[in-house]
């Protein structure tokens, strides 16, 4: 059997599945005992080693690498900025298995139901892979299929984090990591569900619905189940391809995508918590095409009242409001310099919105965006005591700096003050909750505490 078909059976994917769990396992016991030990690793050779095992199989282990690195000292700076290269395409399943699990979903007339159907897969992600399809009425369809056995995987994968979360706070308790490992179970789980996916779609084509810069898919039921999801194909190029663009072109990019995140949020309490290259594409005109909506978090919406009390404190110094807006989220018994680190990060994510001028938003320097800041704030935080982050920070702060991490790319100029003001200036908190219960009511959506 060739090293190609290997790679497409279960048997073979199984196979590296195991593998690559090892060397998750290796990466936690080289660390311990680099930290504690002083036993010094090749880090740059066993970090791109690791990167690339991991991108030759993807699966939730993708996902928990790309988590890791956004953790401030969960790994060391090779480790964070190799897994950060993770990319969304990974080696596809072949058309044998393809059909068969085609006929699982949809019946053994399914090849009847379409038009026509690509044999090979158009792209392959971390839980599952797309293939290009047709209607009978000639229309572009995107067919994502999920893996077999995820749910098993998943599972082995929070097994190991949980192993190294644990590796981690034994030499480090400035962050507490239960609540981390909680959420990512959550939404990691919650991705296996087509179905809610497929619902989390429509919730997006609905509250972007007055957004001319956004696209959504559209979901077609008769064609999709809990494990195979049909949507429209929507055409575009990769953010990367607009990097040179003029500044126009790459500012209008920016604010398409900076309102493709907040609306939802500022308007529904609803964040899309993946911001991931892979996952939209941008059109001829600059608009953006918003794609995989497996990882959606909904907020009650007294944290997003949270957010923008935090803002308003930081303004104007205002120290008590500021308190207020921790508790709020989650925080609880904060002490004087306790309240004074959390204000540190605070003002580094705020900041571009604080500033009322057009400007880059930040710099990062060949580096993940945003460690340099969360190293200094962890280090306070080991002096002052530690604190337990809320389950909503690990979606909230990925989006941010996700996002963060794309306009630093696009090197878009742009008054963030003033696009932020504008989206939040009529915000109240009471209208918020009738209006988000309204919506994930229509959508048979429950709001997650």
């Amino acid at each position: 059997m060739s090293d190609n078909l290997e790679r497409n059976t279960i048997g073979g994917r199984l196979k590296r599945y195991t593998s690559v769990s090892g060397t998750m396992a290796g990466l936690a016991a080289k660390v311990a005992g680099e930290r504690w030990f002083g036993i010094k690793i090749e880090r740059e050779e066993h970090a791109q080693a690791l990167m690339m095992a991991l991108g030759s199989l993807k699966g939730p282990l993708m996902k928990v690498g790309q988590i890791l690195s956004t953790i401030p000292e969960a790994l060391p700076p090779e480790y964070a900025r190799a897994f950060q290269e993770l990319q969304a395409d990974a080696p596809p399943m072949g058309w044998p298995f393809v059909r068969r699990r085609m006929k699982a979903e949809l019946g053994p007339d399914w090849e009847s139901k379409f038009e026509s159907f690509e044999k090979e897969a158009a792209a392959a992600a971390s839980l599952g892979q797309v293939h290009i399809a047709h209607d009978h009425d000639g229309n572009k369809l995107a067919c994502k299929l999920q893996y077999p056995d995820m749910q098993s995987a998943i599972q082995a994968d929070l097994n190991q984090l949980k192993i190294i979360f644990g590796i981690y706070e034994r030499y480090d308790k400035a962050i507490k990591t239960g609540h981390i490992h909680d959420e990512l179970a959550a939404r990691l789980f919650e991705e296996l569900d087509y179905e809610l996916e497929s619902r989390h779609c429509k919730l997006y084509e609905y509250m972007l619905k007055d957004e001319k810069g956004v696209h959504v898919p559209e979901v077609i039921d008769t064609l999709s189940t809990d494990r195979l999801l049909t949507t429209t194909w929507m055409d575009g190029k990769k953010i990367l391809t607009y990097k040179d663009a003029p500044i126009e072109q790459r500012n209008e990019i920016a604010m398409n995508m900076f309102r493709a995140w907040y609306v939802p949020l500022y308007y529904y309490g609803v964040i899309h918590g993946d911001p991931h290259l892979g996952n939209y594409t941008i059109r001829d005109d600059l608009s953006i095409n918003l794609l995989d909506f497996g990882c959606v978090r909904v907020f009650p919406a007294k944290f997003v009242g949270g957010v923008i009390d935090l803002y308003h404190a930081l303004m104007e110094n205002d120290t008590p409001r500021a308190v207020h807006a921790y508790e709020t989220w989650g925080f609880n018994g904060l002490n004087k310099e306790q309240i004074e680190t959390l204000n540190i990060w605070a003002r580094f994510l705020y900041d571009p919105v604080m500033d009322n001028n057009v400007r880059v938003l930040g710099h990062a320097d060949g580096a993940v965006y945003g460690r340099d800041k969360a190293q200094e704030v962890h280090k306070k935080l080991k002096e002052v005591g530690g604190v337990t982050v809320p389950r909503e920070f690990v979606f909230m702060d990925r989006a941010a700096l996700g996002l963060g991490s794309v306009f630093i790319h696009l090197n878009a100029e742009i008054n963030w003050y003033k696009l932020f003001n504008e989206l939040i200036q009529d915000f109240d908190v009471n209208e918020l909750e009738k209006r988000q219960a309204q919506t994930l009511q229509k959508f048979a959506l429950e709001k997650d505490l």
